[in-house]
């Protein structure tokens, strides 16, 4: 029988996962603890879990683990992705619980799922609790990741560039609700979105709503930052900020394994950035400090330089003073 696992939190733990547990198959669901939706998720994983032999069930907080829901392409959230033999083998986007089970039986050797067939809903109750999943509910045909119309690209693009968190369902998984969503809300196309529980249209809407930059207001969330107001904020997270690529217990380039070494070897306290976790910081660092390359060391929120620089301080006996001015 599977055992539900506790939340996987750190990188290493899930490499160790994948290695230990080749010989089975292996379910991640990449869950938010915002998201209603992984809720009903995490319900049915652990009622499959009891039925499915030779089968590992876990969860991970896609935001705690960027660089593994990076390396996944995890867009949104539930994210269901099946491993065998240490690979990824196939994957699921959204809470369709019906594929959840199919997806589970056909790829845990064999093995049989036992579920028991539940009422069935009354089609507009279904519709409600469809709706209401997330504050902000996108009915799209696709998923994010591999939207399946130029409509629900757009509209996936205008949520995402204003860094707005929603969930969604696809359509073309269920007809039921394709036909039935346009009766209920007495809109005929897709994409639908819908704002706690009421429906707001269709990319039209929603593209006026961004000419007038109402979109924010209009979904309860803030304005989102200029790139050079969160760039600011980084950089004075700390006294002594570091962007580089990695961190200190995983540095993913010599140049930033030598600076930290240099740095620890110095007693310089510091936090750091990892700029492969955020393309946009990536970018628009180099133009807000007009410095090409990484990493960056930054001093009371002033570029000091990368790591030649750092050298050369250190060599002419300033790093110290430099780093902890009186």
């Amino acid at each position: 029988m599977a055992e539900y696992l506790e939340t996987v939190k750190e990188s290493a733990e899930f490499s160790k996962l994948l290695n230990d547990f080749k010989s089975q198959l292996i379910v991640v669901h990449f869950a938010a603890n915002w998201a209603p939706q992984c809720k009903q998720i995490n319900d049915v994983l652990t009622e499959l879990s009891k039925n499915t032999k030779n089968t590992k069930i876990v969860q991970l907080e896609a935001e705690n683990v960027p660089e593994i829901s990076q390396k996944y392409e995890i867009v949104a959230v539930p994210t269901v992705v099946f491993f065998k033999n240490g690979e990824k083998v196939d994957r699921l986007d959204g809470a369709n619980v019906a594929e959840l089970s199919k997806k589970v039986s056909k790829w845990s050797s064999g093995s049989q799922v036992v579920t028991s067939e539940p009422p069935k809903q009354d089609l507009n109750t279904r519709l409600k609790n469809l709706i209401n999943q997330a504050n902000v509910m996108l009915f799209m045909k696709g998923s994010p990741r591999e939207p399946k119309c130029g409509f629900s690209r757009q509209i996936i693009q205008i949520l995402n560039d204003n860094q707005i968190e929603f969930g969604y369902f696809d359509i073309l998984t269920d007809d039921d609700v394709r036909q039935g969503l346009k009766k209920y809300s007495d809109w005929p196309t897709y994409p639908q979105l819908y704002h706690n529980g009421e429906l707001l249209g269709g990319l039209d809407i929603i593209k006026e709503l961004v000419e007038s930059n109402e979109l924010c207001s209009t979904l309860g969330v803030q304005d989102k930052p200029s790139l050079n107001e969160r760039l600011k904020s980084i950089i004075n997270l700390a006294p002594v900020m570091i962007f580089m690529k990695g961190n200190p217990e995983t540095p993913k380039c010599g140049f930033s394994r030598t600076l930290v070494d240099l740095l620890n070897s110095e007693s310089i306290k510091y936090k750091t950035f990892d700029i492969l976790s955020d393309e946009e910081v990536r970018q628009g660092l180099k133009k807000y400090s007009d410095w090409p390359t990484y990493p960056q060391v930054y001093v009371k929120g002033d570029l000091i330089g990368g790591l030649d620089i750092i050298k050369e301080l250190k060599e002419g006996g300033e790093l110290q003073s430099t780093f902890n001015p009186e």
